[in-house]
């Protein structure tokens, strides 16, 4: 909806009239005030952060060795290690009303490794909140977010970020739902056994009968399924499987940026008939086809110079390939993903999807660099004021910021009532395909 500004007309007198002023004409504060405004009524939910798996690989898994109530982005850390984008201060000035902290691991670890790890995640993700009782609770429901901003403080929730973590156990999954975990992520960069990733080679093209019945199980606890990270042709099948709206925790616009990470436009369509949201992604490789291709470029370049044990133009002589690499990078400068790109996503998946499907998946602290104008938890009023210029309502913006995605939790959790009376807990147990 336009502003309306009354001015006086000479010769009138005091009488006031109406008129549309462009939403490009408001100032810096005009926006500010409209958010905070706006994000007093509406939290601003974010689907995805690492900060987690940073806690655990840098402070050996102690919440308290870290000072969240100061700024994390000067600390000191190991050459070549990104600075932290977290920390209370700054999710206070990004608005924030509450955060899907993953709880990942690795793509390699697998079997009882893989649930001790996930349990043990949860569980830091948990002392973590309960550090910072003044700023955060842990959340379960979309009405415990609700209820969590409106006594000013930031719900946290839990993402399990890879299928692989369950290992290959539904007893696993519900112990996790059980244990708070609100959505699953089907897989993460490597297939599963049962479902086949985005960045993997296709085995099971799409999910096999026992991921369909992950993806039933999910909707019986009211879980989220998150379908960032897996094929096409396994969105499509979970699609189709799936009684409840789905998310993608973090992902982007296949059409922007040709990645396999990101949603195509056929799915984008798919993905509005279910009533699921796609949570946009600043991962500057899913955000710029540019930066995408030069990271492609850069990979094969490092590839060449040294790729052991038998390959590489300097193989054995790191030295010399570190130079050469340096060489290359100097000639060829790593083009910036921006913010004004990441709302051109954000403004496609409305477009194809509509206003109701689309969110905000930052991946902050699971990627090593950010767009410029978004390098850390502070500067969500920064994308949403660019999406106000170019436009968005108050209305969208709160769809956007966090309405979308309260809507798809509680449509799983009101899909999960209903299937919890109608059906038992599944006994069904993976086994391992016979050889041909």
């Amino acid at each position: 909806m336009s502003h309306l500004r009354a001015v006086k007309i000479q010769g009138i007198g005091l009488l006031a009239l109406l008129f549309l002023i462009p939403l490009s004409s408001w100032g810096a504060d005009d926006y500010q005030h409209r958010l905070e405004t706006l994000l007093l009524r509406t939290p601003l939910i974010d689907g995805h952060n690492d900060l987690p798996w940073e806690i655990r690989d840098r402070f050996k898994s102690d919440p308290s060795a870290l000072d969240l109530k100061s700024d994390t982005s000067h600390l000191p850390f190991p050459a070549g290690a990104a600075a932290l984008m977290t920390d209370i201060p700054r999710m206070r000035a990004g608005l924030m009303g509450g955060q899907f902290w993953s709880v990942w691991i690795p793509s390699g670890m697998q079997g009882p490794e893989a649930i001790q790890t996930t349990f043990e995640q949860m569980d830091l993700v948990k002392r973590m909140a309960a550090q910072y009782p003044a700023d955060f609770e842990m959340a379960y429901t979309a009405a415990d977010v609700r209820r969590i901003h409106k006594a000013h403080k930031i719900a946290a929730m839990i993402g399990i970020e890879g299928g692989h973590q369950i290992n290959n156990s539904l007893a696993s999954l519900r112990q996790m739902y059980d244990g708070g975990a609100r959505y699953m992520t089907l897989t993460h960069t490597l297939n599963t056994a049962w479902a086949d990733s985005a960045t993997d080679s296709p085995v099971h093209h799409g999910l096999t009968p026992f991921g369909i019945e992950v993806v039933r199980e999910m909707n019986r606890l009211g879980m989220l399924v998150d379908l960032s990270h897996v094929s096409p042709e396994t969105m499509k099948a979970a699609l189709k499987a799936t009684e409840a709206p789905v998310i993608y925790s973090h992902s982007s616009a296949r059409a922007i940026d040709d990645h396999p990470r990101n949603v195509p436009d056929d799915v984008l369509r798919l993905v509005a008939a279910n009533g699921g949201v796609v949570m946009v992604n600043f991962a500057p490789g899913y955000v710029s086809y540019e930066r995408n291709r030069w990271d492609a470029d850069e990979a094969a370049e490092r590839a060449r110079f040294n790729n052991p044990p038998y390959v590489g133009l300097y193989i054995g002589q790191p030295e010399r390939a570190k130079a050469a690499l340096a060489d290359w990078t100097a000639k060829h400068p790593m083009p910036r993903a921006t913010l004004s790109q990441v709302a051109d996503h954000i403004e496609h998946i409305r477009q194809v999807a509509g206003i109701d499907h689309v969110g905000l998946g930052s991946d902050f602290d699971g990627i090593e660099d950010t767009p410029v104008g978004l390098e850390g938890v502070d500067k969500y009023p920064a994308l949403l004021a660019e999406l106000m210029r170019r436009g968005w309502t108050d209305g969208d913006i709160a769809k956007l910021a966090g309405e979308n995605a309260l809507r798809v939790m509680a449509a799983a959790e009101n899909v999960g009532v209903k299937l919890r009376a109608a059906r038992p807990a599944s006994n069904l147990v993976f086994a391992e395909p016979k050889a041909p």
